[in-house]
């Protein structure tokens, strides 16, 4: 065991990046942090990290913003969620804790979106308790050096990687170590080809000797992913652009979208269109379709459909909103949408 710390920690002193989420020990922003980069590479999450930094450089700031204000900062990086379980624990913070974010596992352990990872990760970098932290780069990195075949979603195997990562722990440094550990995995034991030749491990992983790195780790199963069909009507004049917020418990709970029919599967366009124009009296034009979005679970084919006025049926419908084009950047969108609108703005 102190020949893996020893090699695991050299390995990160000479090749760690310089990220500002490990020059600080504010509870606060490490937790800013790990939540961005839950889901999130980090060349992409940095530039978040930074906005809500300055944005909200504060617990309080964060827990006085409003919902829409932190979606809106959000907007791009996906899983809405996290952004929304995000402010309502700042508030939980200030409500409960007294504006101090909690020093301990299991109050940490509490907020909402924070489960046994983030909470040991934050533990460990802030306060530098021996929590162990086991991601997915922490599992391809043990399930290879020490050749474990059990599935990562199973429980006996979570139970034997979480007990494994403990013992290997750093009890000293529980901090550098974790971080070194997931450091290791993101740039190093890759999951695709990794460079085995030039690594620290490559001595004593058992993997590398048994030729089962492709294989590792193993999983049992796979994510079953949904197939939705949307189909979005684009309506606005010079000045303004409808738009309708999603309010019910699915994705993009809380963020703004263009009036939307949603199909079980795939459809004749020509016959969507006259079911539009059926439904609405106003004719529709085909402006983009076969544009897929992929999120973990499901994948979205959507189709933008132009409408030149304001169907009756819209204007009398409170659920709809006729925004001011030049507010629009005060209403946190889909991505999807975003990118349409960027792209219609090129043209």
């Amino acid at each position: 065991m102190s020949d893996f710390n020893l090699l695991i920690i050299n390995w990160y002193r000479q090749n760690k990046r310089n990220l500002p989420w490990r020059i600080t020990k504010d509870p606060y922003k490490i937790w800013l942090s790990e939540i961005i980069l839950q889901q999130t590479k980090v060349d992409q999450g940095l530039k978040y990290y930074i906005k809500f930094s300055t944005n909200y450089p504060t617990i309080s700031d964060l827990s006085n913003a409003k919902e829409q204000t932190v979606l809106s900062d959000w907007q791009g990086l996906g899983y809405y969620s996290r952004a929304r379980n995000l402010h309502a624990s700042a508030k939980m913070i200030m409500n409960e804790f007294n504006g101090k974010f909690p020093n301990n596992y299991k109050d940490i352990l509490k907020l909402k979106g924070v489960g046994n990872y983030t909470a040991s990760a934050i533990a460990s970098f802030a306060f530098n308790l021996p929590h162990a932290v086991v991601d997915g780069n922490v599992y391809r990195v043990l399930s290879r050096i020490f050749d474990i075949s059990n599935p990562i979603d199973s429980k006996e195997g979570q139970h034997i990687f979480n007990s494994l990562a403990q013992e290997l722990l750093n009890k000293d440094f529980p901090a550098e170590h974790n971080q070194a550990i997931m450091e290791f995995g993101a740039l190093q034991c890759i999951p695709s080809s990794p460079n085995c030749e030039i690594c620290p491990f490559i001595q004593s992983c058992l993997s590398q000797k048994n030729k089962t790195i492709k294989i590792r780790p193993v999983k049992k199963s796979k994510t079953k992913v949904r197939n939705r069909f949307f189909h979005f009507l684009h309506i606005e004049d010079k000045t303004h652009i409808l738009l309708q917020k999603r309010s019910e418990k699915d994705i993009w709970q809380n963020l703004y979208q263009f009036p939307l029919i949603e199909k079980d599967t795939v459809e004749d366009l020509r016959q969507v269109e006259k079911e539009i124009t059926d439904k609405y009296g106003v004719n529709a034009e085909l402006e983009k379709s076969g544009v897929k979005h992929i999120l973990s679970h499901q994948h979205l084919f959507t189709t933008f459909w132009r409408m030149k006025e304001l169907p009756e049926i819209l204007k009398e419908n409170s659920e709809y909103e006729w925004v001011d084009k030049k507010e629009l950047g005060r209403f946190p969108i889909p991505r999807v949408i975003e990118r349409y609108l960027e792209e219609m703005n090129d043209d």
